[in-house]
């Protein structure tokens, strides 16, 4: 079906940035894979290309196109080329709108020139051990000594940490008896802080390419001018971000879906079983036909809510939505897709063993499928 909300300049950025990716992800990618990483100097190219500064202002050197659709190609174009660009999805659709939003003047002038050349790549520190959906939870402290917090506590599950040069922590500066959600604030921790200290990587099942790390902080005395908006107003800045945090993860996984199946098409069209292709049996058929209409709907929905998000109108419980129903769509997809591969479906040499194992996650992250159906239940009255 046509989709809308697509103009003639998002359409010749899709065009640049499928031929950037042809010419120089594409042939690199397994070395990548083998590597456990992206290079770090991609990013800095990446910068080079505008990629990276297309939201921040042009007295920084950015594009001046605060529009997320751009970010919605850049993840469509990854998934339909089978590759995978690290934690830049991460950087660009969680992590930047917190600087965009929330730095003054000053750490505009040191921060945003190289977050758009691709000098300072960024992270942020949300999840503990003991706290990941729930926010409130965090104990991870800063404690206000003069003209420093002084910080201490850890983070686990934090993607891109390996390579950050910025890190948004999420610590609690005050507390209150009556409400929890009180007193957190967002400091902007340095790569090379006094007792920041990045830990192991951790090993995962899938997102090879992404690094995945612990962070702990042991008295890390962080400038009182890092603290990224007003002291104490973190979960309000972390709710409002988590939006467009969930609809990058309904985009990317129905991207990610419809190369599933795409690179099933092709296959059971070239393999062949009983002398004739996978793709002349009446079951193979039935279950494509079935995905590819599951996959349209959910087209439609995530573009009315990418639509709905740039015009600012996108609510929480709409996004918890989108983001339920593409994710689960993900995983029922590629299970189905694998299927149709057979014993080749298990082998890593196929991408859809890849797709399957980076499946698993978008379930979990950015907010379970459970606390997803929370929010929507509560918006029932229920």
């Amino acid at each position: 079906m046509r989709r809308t909300g697509f103009t003639a300049d998002h359409e010749s950025f899709r065009q640049m940035f499928r031929n950037y990716l042809t010419r120089e992800v594409v042939p690199v990618f397994d070395d990548w894979l083998a590597a456990g990483a992206v290079p770090r100097d991609f990013f800095r190219d990446l910068g080079k290309l505008g990629v990276l500064g297309m939201a921040f202002p042009a007295e920084y050197g950015g594009g001046d196109q605060p529009d997320f659709t751009y970010n919605a190609v850049i993840n469509e174009e990854c998934a339909r080329a089978l590759v995978a660009l690290g934690t830049l999805q991460v950087h660009l659709d969680v992590v930047v709108p917190y600087f965009l939003d929330h730095a003054d003047e000053a750490q505009r002038g040191r921060w945003f020139p190289g977050l758009v050349s691709g000098d300072l790549f960024a992270a942020i520190g949300m999840t503990e051990p003991g706290a990941g959906s729930d926010l409130a939870g965090v104990r991870t402290t800063a404690v206000r000594d003069g003209e420093h917090y002084v910080l201490n506590g850890a983070k686990t599950f934090i993607s891109g940490g390996a390579l950050a040069d910025l890190v948004v922590v999420v610590a609690r500066t005050s507390r209150s008896e009556s409400d929890r959600r009180r007193g957190l604030s967002l400091l902007v921790v340095e790569d090379g802080m006094p007792g920041f200290e990045k830990g192991r990587n951790l090993a995962k099942i899938g997102l090879k390419v992404q690094d995945t790390i612990e962070l702990s902080f042991t008295d890390v005395r962080v400038p009182v001018e890092n603290l990224l908006g007003e002291e104490g107003t973190a979960f309000e800045q972390l709710t409002h971000g988590l939006p467009q945090e969930r609809l990058s993860i309904a985009i990317s996984s129905l991207a990610a879906a419809r190369a599933a199946l795409d690179t099933t098409v092709t296959y059971v069209r070239e393999r062949h079983v009983f002398g004739k292709p996978v793709s002349h049996f009446q079951n193979t058929r039935f279950e494509l036909a079935a995905v590819a209409t599951e996959i349209e709907a959910a087209q439609a929905m995530v573009d009315r809510a990418l639509a709905e998000h740039v015009a600012g109108e996108l609510s929480p419980v709409d996004a918890a939505k989108v983001k339920l129903y593409c994710t689960e769509l993900q995983g029922r997809t590629v299970d189905r897709c694998l299927q149709l591969f057979g014993g080749y479906g298990y082998i890593l040499e196929y991408p859809i063993a890849r797709l399957y194992a980076d499946a698993r996650v978008t379930r979990i992250y950015g907010g379970t499928s459970e606390i997803m159906k929370t929010i929507i239940s509560k918006s029932l009255g229920l």
